[in-house]
């Protein structure tokens, strides 16, 4: 089944992909078309460049925001956050793979600079979890939920394979971006569905007779026996360290972009509350500093992303030879050249306005991505180190009397790995770059910018993804800084919350209906006694709601046998009946939620507990209180009269409901760094506090997450979170990792 899953998903990745870029290069084409029509005015041409891209602009953004408003944005950070144990099940809907894959189209072809790599691994997600549910009516097995979560995975991988035709790349990438602990069963399946989709996204064009047999998207020529010489190896590290301080910087800026935009409340009333006006704003803004007459012309404004990579990867010099009279108007470096400035003032131009045109881009409300556009930047950047070298050393390089010339387009390659490295923070994109060039002679070269510019970026900035966690404050867990282990010298003691809603084993019903309305925790532990405190296990929030049903359902058999006239209870199936019964006393409601019907209750029983997604997700409590079409209320509204009372004060009977006798527990010594790698392993969402079997208190991901990063500013988050310093415990020094027994029992007698 697996086999047949990974293909399946593979095939339709494929056929997105390729559907894709078949209707962004119809957008492209018809974009210059329509300006191509206006050549005889100035203005007509401006107002055709920037109407064009306005108006698709503006419809995906009302598209993505009307239809499903979780498509905005990359979908990224939200499918780590999913991966990591908390699943955002509205961002894995058929809704929201639609609005992602229209809008997403859309954007691309308004030719912002914007990426389709973040959006695509958040569609490979939303039809990994898709197909999930249609091959469970075929096979049991995918109603696993845990083991469906994991193929979310698989479908990060296969959102690489069939945008770049990297699937050894996209294995990776999805292993170093999507989790914290990678389960080594995935990789296979990764590895497997990226192939098959970029297969046959690589044979779609070949079965369209667009290309002649299957080659790296971005396929290079530059010369296999001798690819680079030693003395420029020091040239390639400095490119990834300065490309590790414009990583950090690009990750900054986005920070305070969003920043800006989220603490100014007039900015965000009037902007960022309607999505047509800021998304117009920035298409108009951006549109008119690509004009290609006005200074469009110093940045290759007609040249689309793809058609800038291509002349960045060509393998001919252009310092050496004069741009203007070599290349002809019908290549892509025809746009290039100017007759007042040289290539050095063009490729600094387009640098330095493409990076913060895309760090602005991607703060919009509409589907995109950082990764592509990146890409061109680091590749532009190294374009120009490139040329700058042929530059001044024209006759290249002599060895054993052959003269071996700089190949500036391999200083592209190099610069677009090391630059999304940076801001990534990943090492798989120098793969990603070999496959997509066909480069292998250029490895070595590749991962060592790439690992410099991951060492100087980690150290300054969190990666975008991080980053765009922290400024939406997704409930997603950060890492530890092990090199800092005295900063962390605290106990679970230190930050578990001790208030914990909790049922007996002599809870009554009404105590159970008064816990149940208290707030919408999924689980509840169950104790001993309110006295002892002793932990006994764990029970759902459904399996409560079964037994008050089935309370529910016995007081109501009783009533309509046994009991006296002048006790009945009246029971209110519909609001019909409630109306027929005008001659009773006006119904006061015992129980004011409905609960989950008798099929919800059933598939809870079959399905055994999950111990995920309960403390720290704090799901809607409507979401798991369903209203069945076949009944109305379930748990029927019921007067309260002295019998009921009565009733209501019995002892819960728990023979019938199934109750978890180990949920996960920690003790109070616990340290931060041990319950970090519990809950990252484990998935876990939260955890009881033991001491001596005695229920102390419960830590969940919000708590643990604030023991790490501190307390989070009131107005934002930290774009550069060093992790912070506890309270003063008032302990001089750092506590030791030991204690003596008897100090041990005193202290749990205490």
């Amino acid at each position: 089944a697996d086999w047949i899953f990974l293909m399946i998903l593979g095939f339709i990745m494929a056929v997105f992909s390729f559907t894709m870029d078949i209707f962004v290069d119809l957008f492209t084409e018809t974009h210059r078309w329509i300006y191509d029509l206006a050549d005889s005015h100035v203005v007509l041409q401006y107002l055709a460049w920037v109407a064009y891209s306005l108006f698709l602009m503006c419809f995906a953004a009302g598209f993505a925001n009307i239809v499903s408003v979780q498509a905005a944005g990359s979908g990224i950070p939200e499918t780590k956050t999913s991966l990591r144990g908390v699943m955002l099940q509205e961002y894995f809907t058929f809704k929201t793979l639609v609005s992602k894959v229209i809008s997403l189209t859309c954007v691309l072809g308004s030719e912002l600079p914007v990426g389709k790599e973040g959006p695509f691994v958040h569609v490979g997600s939303v039809c990994a979890a898709l197909l999930c549910k249609f091959m469970s009516l075929f096979s049991g097995i995918y109603k696993n939920k845990a083991r469906n979560e994991e193929m979310l995975t698989v479908g990060c991988a296969v959102g690489i394979g069939c945008c770049f035709a990297a699937p050894i790349g996209g294995a990776l990438f999805s292993l170093e971006v999507t989790s914290m602990f990678f389960v080594a069963r995935n990789y296979w399946r990764g590895f497997l569905s990226a192939t098959f989709g970029s297969f046959i996204f690589r044979l779609l064009p070949v079965w369209n007779r667009q290309e002649e047999t299957l080659t790296a998207l971005y396929a290079t020529k530059y010369r296999l026996d001798f690819p680079f010489d030693l003395q420029e190896l020091p040239i390639f590290a400095a490119m990834g360290i300065v490309c590790g301080f414009g990583g950090a910087f690009f990750v900054y800026l986005y920070g305070k972009i969003s920043l800006f935009v989220k603490k100014q409340k007039a900015t965000n009333s009037f902007l960022m509350k309607n999505c047509f006006l800021y998304s117009a704003l920035v298409s108009v803004l951006i549109s008119t500093l690509t004009f290609p007459p006005g200074f469009g012309q110093f940045m290759a404004g007609r040249l689309t992303q793809r058609d800038s990579l291509i002349s960045f990867f060509d393998n001919r010099t252009w310092s050496n030879h004069c741009i203007v009279a070599d290349f002809d108007h019908d290549d892509h470096l025809a746009a290039w050249k100017h007759p007042q400035a040289n290539v050095f003032v063009i490729l600094s131009a387009f640098v330095i306005m493409k990076f913060w045109m895309s760090a602005l881009s991607i703060t919009l409300p509409i589907p995109c991505g950082s990764f592509v556009p990146i890409f061109v930047i680091g590749a532009a950047f190294g374009r120009l180190v490139g040329e700058g070298l042929a530059t001044l050393f024209p006759d290249g390089f002599n060895i054993d009397g052959h003269i071996y010339h700089i190949v500036p387009g391999a200083y592209a390659v190099i610069g677009a790995a090391a630059l999304t490295a940076g801001v990534t923070h990943t090492i798989s994109t120098g793969v990603i770059m070999m496959e997509l060039t066909g480069q292998i002679n250029y490895a070595l070269p590749i991962l060592i910018s790439v690992i410099l510019a991951n060492m100087v970026s980690q150290s300054l900035q969190p990666s975008i993804y991080d980053t765009v966690i922290r400024i939406k404050k997704l409930p997603y867990l950060p890492m530890l800084s092990w090199g800092h282990r005295e900063k962390y010298d605290i106990y679970v003691e230190d930050f578990m919350k001790r208030e914990v809603r909790y049922i007996t084993l002599n809870s009554t019903y009404r105590d159970v209906i008064k816990i149940l309305r208290s707030g919408n925790l999924k689980t509840l532990p169950l104790v001993k006694s309110a006295e002892s405190m002793l932990l006994l296990g764990s029970v759902e929030r459904a399996q409560l709601l079964g037994l008050l049903m089935q309370r529910l359902q016995h007081l109501r058999e009783e009533n309509a046998s046994t009991m006296p006239v002048r006790y009945k209870v009246h029971f209110q199936t519909s609001t019909e009946e409630s109306a027929s019964a005008s001659t009773t006393k006006p119904l006061k409601s015992a129980l004011k939620k409905p609960s989950v019907d008798e099929e919800e209750i059933t598939s809870v029983y079959d399905s055994g507990l999950n111990l995920k997604k309960f403390f720290c997700s704090r799901p809607d409590i409507e979401a798991m209180e369903v209203r069945h079409p076949a009944h109305t209320n379930v748990l029927q509204k019921f007067t309260i009269e002295e019998w009921e009372e009565q009733q209501m004060d019995e002892q819960v009977n728990f023979n019938s409901c199934k109750i978890d006798p180990a949920p996960f527990q920690l003790v109070e010594r616990t340290s931060l760094h041990k319950t970090h790698t519990m809950f990252s392993v484990l998935n876990l969402d939260y955890a009881y506090v033991t001491s001596i079997g005695r229920l102390v208190g419960v830590v969940s991901l919000k708590e643990l997450r604030e023991a790490i990063e501190g307390c989070m500013p009131a107005d934002g988050v930290r774009l550069r979170p060093v992790m912070s310093t506890f309270r003063d415990r008032g302990v001089r020094g750092t506590r030791t990792e030991t204690i003596e027994l008897h100090q041990l029992l005193e202290h749990q007698i205490s």
